[in-house]
């Protein structure tokens, strides 16, 4: 069995990145509907959006299978245009965004409410439409959250394994991620070496990933007066 623990980490690199700014604007759109938003079935859609959390990372990857397999109809209009999802790297991101998905909303979710509403009541009593008053005052108090949110984002997709190995596959070299390549190296006869180097750049990434999500939180707590020391 032929592992790369070198393109292992570049792919989780890669699907960690790219799972963080394909789930971006959702997760800002969403986070935002939820915080500010009163409207009826806020309670249900924040349930649906949290479902990911909970449910079995096997489960979310079969689902995407069914809805985006070569036999669906999106999944097959996706491969005509060029974008194959099944046992690809496009798959391997996927399932990372949507697997991250509930983590982003919820750390983007409270920057938002953590925002004095009276800031954006004011900016509207003085005319400014809703929209640059989004551009102008929330969101850029709640852009260290929205990092932090990102950085926990990427952090969860680099760790992703059941629903990437159900969608993607484990390809050597294309889908096999780090975490992919830890459970190949448990079998591999000669994987210890390779494990070993896997499991301290799997510590080195997520603990870094963390350090700077607590940077980011810290930040934010201080830009809006919330920091107590």
């Amino acid at each position: 069995m032929s592992l790369d623990p070198l393109a292992a980490v570049r792919l989780s690199l890669l699907v960690g990145l790219g799972s963080t700014l394909l789930a971006l604007p959702a997760a800002t759109a969403c986070a935002w509907l939820l915080a500010r938003g009163r409207f009826r079935g806020r309670a249900a859609l924040s349930t649906l959006l949290m479902a990911p959390l909970v449910l079995p990372p096997v489960v979310t990857g079969l689902l995407l299978l069914r809805l985006l397999g070569r036999q669906s109809p999106l999944g097959a209009a996706l491969e005509a245009l060029g974008l194959p999802v099944p046992f690809h790297l496009t798959g391997a991101v996927l399932a990372a965004a949507v697997v991250g998905f509930p983590l982003f909303v919820s750390a983007i979710r409270g920057a938002f409410e953590a925002v004095d509403p009276r800031l954006e009541e004011v900016s509207l009593t003085l005319g400014t439409p809703p929209r640059r008053t989004f551009w102008r005052i929330t969101l850029p108090l709640a852009l260290p959250g929205l990092a932090a949110g990102a950085v926990l984002a990427f952090g969860r997709g680099l760790g992703e394994f059941g629903a990437t190995a159900v969608l993607a596959g484990n390809i050597e070299g294309r889908t096999r991620t780090i975490a992919l390549a830890v459970y190949s190296a448990l079998d591999a006869p000669d994987g210890e070496e390779t494990l070993r180097w896997l499991l301290g750049a799997s510590l080195l990434l997520a603990l870094g990933s963390l350090l700077g999500f607590e940077a980011l939180q810290r930040a934010q707590r201080r830009r809006l007066g919330l920091d107590d020391g």
